[in-house]
């Protein structure tokens, strides 16, 4: 009796104690016709998709100076002009993101790219970077927003990793509502950080160049304790390289809007390619602009503060917290504790918790291509109450969650996993750009669309050639800080989606249907049909006159001699009530009830293979969840084993007790509002196409 067990359960427990609270929480289902209006805006979709790589600005110039202060201060000196190659490096990648909106509009990004122009292997590499990354985005926003947050809430850093996963249930709940619920949400936060830092920027530059005021640091009387004094050479290289690296950071996110294409309003790849435009002018201009105050104002940052960080000469110890440089900036700009100062500190928490929602619309997106594509579980594809994917949403906080666990949300741990899968993307999928106009270039004969697509093509081949050089700067100079694990993770998600799609492509080969004749199609020579009684009672009365009107071949009932008292009882009211059906007795010496029906039914079809058996089992329909416990419990075994026996149907026959009226009024009264799972499936998307049976 699995089913009615399990769905007695789910039903009666699961729904009962579930349903109201995810109603207040994520609201009220919304129909598969209703996707329309859940399409964003670019004043939307820009804080939506964007916030990762305009909310990098908050840590990544620290990520720089903490490298550089490897070699001590005098090393400073170096990050404008590796402030100056991130600035390359992102308005390459954004010119060349802007080709694949337009060339590919349907949502695949860099996994659709990749997997059409270099195969799948290429395509299944690029998602499980992407993956990755969309993990860790999560896990190092919310680790950098708490530490932010840390500077002026001491109780937040002494509890960071329990406040971490606050953060990630809030926004999981958030995204679980829809896209546009959750991006109106967030698009404030956004624009105050940005309007905040631009504020900074410009009001420092006006006391240092206008007012000509001295801006200082909180840090800027501290000495930094270097750990190899007067690097040079390869060293020195070696050094900046690395610093570089770190301060890539600055990137990730870039390719999430070319994975959310068709969540943007029509013109969608022209809504996409202009917020991409406007989102690397503010992330360029924001990374400068802190740099540049940041060396202005003497920000002293440590990899290792606790011992390389020096108070007049003295180390500043452990208890030393150490603020990130944008909250170091803003106070030599605008002044401890001033209102702006406390404004763009909480605008700079909030978007950093907020920048995690790049990832929680990428992810989820991705993992339903994959998941069309067989490549992950099929319950991926599905959208939610919501029109969200919900699945891949919560899938993705739960491995977020995980790393913020393991690391402790330190951000300087995290970020050494950072970015090394997102330039595998960016350096395949440029690459597979390059394939693309090539292959357009061979049938286009229009000068016009020709001089268009080489010049795509030229930008897409930079892109491509800068970083894949970039990538092979991360490998080198992170490997060993933490990059392998990110690698690792990649590795791990190729082998399960390989697995996965290797499982998928077997069971669609095991069940599609021939040509000729088969064993399924063939008609069984005859029906044996079996009902099982326990005793005489409604419920048996009932599956003996259902099995009376199958009109099988043979028809004969079924009793396993558990307690001799009770089979006697059983066939002297048999017989006196003159049932015109065989009852048959198996003897149970040890009292098992499964294994002798199991062995009755399999020497059924040993004796007669070409003929089938019914197997007839009546069941009680009942109301509440701890009637389930208390019925039923030989019939959900017995199912659970006649469903691995060849040749074998299995037939409920229910009875409703007087007590199942109350889940029928329950289940009439979820119907009237839309119940939770009735609308689980949005619109077919434009890539749609049959690949496999529906699971």
């Amino acid at each position: 009796m699995g089913a009615s067990l399990f769905e007695g359960l789910r039903s009666s427990v699961v729904s009962k104690l579930t349903d109201v609270p995810k109603r207040i929480l994520i609201g009220r289902a919304l129909r598969s016709d209703r996707l329309g209006e859940t399409l964003l805006p670019k004043r939307i979709a820009l804080p939506v998709f964007a916030s990762d790589p305009l909310s990098s600005v908050a840590y990544a110039p620290g990520e720089v100076l903490l490298v550089l202060s490897i070699a001590g201060v005098s090393a400073y000196h170096f990050s404008p002009w590796i402030a100056l190659a991130v600035v390359v490096l992102m308005f390459t990648v954004v010119a060349s993101y802007r080709q694949n909106v337009h060339a590919y509009p349907s949502g695949g990004g860099d996994y659709e790219v990749a997997n059409t122009n270099l195969g799948p292997k290429a395509g299944l590499t690029v998602a499980s970077a992407l993956l990755v990354d969309y993990v860790l985005t999560v896990a190092v926003s919310i680790s950098s927003g708490i530490e932010n947050l840390g500077s002026a809430i001491p109780f937040v850093v002494e509890h960071k990793v329990f406040c971490a996963m606050a953060v990630i249930v809030l926004l999981t709940l958030m995204n679980l509502r829809g896209v546009k619920e959750s991006g109106s949400l967030f698009a404030i936060p956004t624009y105050v950080f940005v309007a905040g830092v631009f504020i900074m920027i410009a009001w420092g530059a006006f006391r240092g160049l206008v007012l000509d005021e001295t801006m200082r640091a909180p840090t800027a009387a501290y000495e930094i304790k270097p750990e190899h004094e007067g690097l040079a050479g390869f060293a020195l290289v070696f050094l900046l390289l690395r610093a570089f690296s770190s301060g890539c950071a600055a990137l990730t996110g870039v390719e999430a809007i070319s994975n959310g294409v068709p969540a943007f309003r029509k013109p969608k790849s022209k809504n996409a390619a202009t917020t991409l435009a406007l989102m690397g002018l503010l992330a360029v201009t924001m990374f400068c602009g802190i740099i540049v105050l940041a060396m202005v104002s003497k920000v002293r940052m440590a990899e290792y503060p606790a011992k390389d960080l020096l108070d007049n000469g003295v180390p500043v110890g452990p208890d030393y917290v150490q603020h990130p440089v944008i909250s170091q900036v803003a106070e030599a700009v605008f002044g401890s504790g001033s209102f702006l100062f406390i404004v763009l500190a909480a605008a700079t928490a909030l978007v950093l918790f907020l920048a995690a929602n790049t990832a929680y619309n990428g992810f989820p997106v991705l993992g339903s291509i994959l998941a069309q594509d067989r490549y992950l579980p099929r319950q991926l594809h599905t959208r939610g109450d919501r029109l969200a994917f919900s699945n891949g949403i919560v899938l993705l906080a739960g491995a977020a969650a995980l790393l913020v666990w393991i690391y402790e949300a330190d951000s300087t741990r995290l970020i050494q996993l950072y970015i090394v899968g997102v330039f595998v993307s960016f350096t395949l999928s440029q690459t597979g750009m390059v394939r693309h106009w090539n292959r357009h270039l061979a049938t286009e004969h229009d000068p016009a669309k020709r001089r268009h697509m080489i010049r795509s093509r030229a930008i897409n081949a930079f892109g491509a050639f800068f970083t894949f050089l970039v990538l092979v700067v991360v490998l080198v100079t992170k490997f060993s800080h933490g990059a392998w694990v990110a690698l690792l993770g990649m590795v791990i998600f190729y082998g399960t989606m390989t697995a996965i799609r290797r499982h998928y492509d077997h069971v669609a080969k095991e069940l599609a249907a021939p040509e000729g004749p088969t064993d399924d199609s063939v008609r069984p020579s005859r029906v044996h049909s079996v009902v099982l009684v326990s005793k005489i009672h409604r419920p048996a009365l009932r599956a003996l006159a259902y099995a009376r009107l199958l009109r099988s071949d043979t028809l004969e009932a079924l009793s396993v001699n558990v307690d001799p008292a009770e089979t006697k009882a059983l066939r002297e009211e048999w017989e006196r009530r003159g049932i015109d059906v065989p009852l048959k007795v198996l003897d149970s010496p040890y009292r098992e009830i499964t294994r002798p029906v199991i062995e009755y039914v399999k020497s059924l079809r040993r004796e007669s293979p070409r003929d089938a058996v019914s197997v007839i089992i009546p069941e009680y329909v009942v109301g509440h969840w701890y009637e389930h416990l208390l019925h039923n419990q030989s019939a959900l075994r017995l199912k659970g084993r006649l469903l691995f026996t060849p040749g074998v149907m299995v037939t409920s026959v229910p009875y409703q007790l007087a007590s199942s009226e109350v889940a029928k009024k329950r289940a009439r009264k979820r119907s009237e509002w839309n119940a939770p799972g009735a609308v689980r499936r949005g619109p077919a998307a434009e890539r749609a196409k049959e690949t496999g049976p529906r699971d």
